[in-house]
């Protein structure tokens, strides 16, 4: 049976609490980004909303407009 030295023990005992500090910042990081995805995705789905909304004004906006022209069309012709 081999038994560790002391200074094998404290590396060992050094190492485990780097890896365990490693561990917990992962940790943090993915929480962080787990939010950071999540509120993106809420901004997303707003964003998309927003242009749909943009969309159908502008079709609105593009159906009067020519409705506009066929009416001066229309006038310039009669007069």
């Amino acid at each position: 049976m081999k038994i560790q030295s002391s200074e094998n023990t404290a590396m060992s005992s050094d190492a485990l609490s780097d890896l365990e500090q490693k561990i917990d910042q992962l940790v943090e990081l993915s929480e962080h980004l787990q939010k950071e995805n999540a509120g993106l995705r809420q901004r997303e789905s707003s964003l998309l909303k927003e242009k749909g909304q943009l969309m159908e004004k502008t079709e609105q906006a593009r159906s009067r407009v020519e409705s506009m022209i066929s009416r001066l069309k229309a006038l310039n012709h009669e007069g």
